[in-house]
């Protein structure tokens, strides 16, 4: 495909793995605050004071479409459409008094999403050298979060869930390369997305109100094919 990138457009697909993830800011006096029983249903002490959190990423899957307007011979504007599955554990350090004996647990709650990815994208590319070519990519996405639920009522008193909100907003920043097969174009690209919102559903209890902010952290590998 020697004159591939000369088509004013193209379109594709991709496929990817990703690791879904947050960046925490922990309220403040977090470690000074004292929660009383009817702030932690979930937990038999009598007070509890959280230590830490911190957050796991979980292996995902992401699918998508491509579709690809040619600008000039070095850039592109790309609009990539697709669903992103995963998932993210929030661990909490929690100090327990009951009955005059202290304890400390690890408290794991498990967070799903199903993002509907929305993302426009500037690529810039180098000039291609027989069938290869570098390139990087910069831009923003709107994503939905199918799976939220801030909006539900906790129907499980004794497993309290922490909820995040439906809608985020995120920049993302890309590098990757283009190889020019016999059949189609394949690309590879490794691509970061960090969430402009605070992302927390507060509802007055210690998991929710344990962060002053929690944005989303994306890491993506996806494989185009054009």
């Amino acid at each position: 495909f020697p004159k591939f990138d000369l088509d004013p457009k193209d379109f594709g697909f991709y496929l990817g793995v990703n690791h879904m993830n947050f960046v925490i800011e922990p309220a403040i006096g977090l470690r000074n605050r004292m929660w009383q029983k009817n702030e932690i249903p979930d937990l038999t002490s009598d007070s509890a004071r959280v230590l830490g959190v911190e957050s796991v990423p979980v292996p995902g899957f992401s699918i998508g479409i491509v579709s690809n307007l040619r600008l000039n011979n070095y850039f592109d504007l790309r609009f990539l459409p697709g669903l992103l599955f995963g998932e993210r554990q929030v661990i909490y350090s929690v100090e327990q008094y009951d009955n005059n004996k202290v304890f400390v647990t690890e408290i794991p709650k498990n967070i799903t999403s199903t993002f509907i990815d929305f993302p426009l994208y500037i690529k810039a590319k180098t000039k291609r050298v027989h069938n290869f070519r570098a390139f990087v990519t910069a831009g923003v996405a709107y994503k939905l979060d199918l799976a939220s639920a801030a909006n539900d009522e906790e129907v499980n008193p004794t497993d309290i869930s922490v909820k995040l909100l439906r809608n985020d907003f995120t920049y993302d920043f890309g590098v990757g390369f283009d190889f020019y097969t016999v059949f189609f174009k394949f690309s590879t690209e490794f691509k970061m997305s960090y969430g402009l919102n605070d992302m927390i559903s507060r509802e007055g209890n210690l998991y929710s109100d344990s962060f002053g902010r929690l944005s989303t952290k994306i890491f993506q590998l996806n494989f185009t094919f054009e």
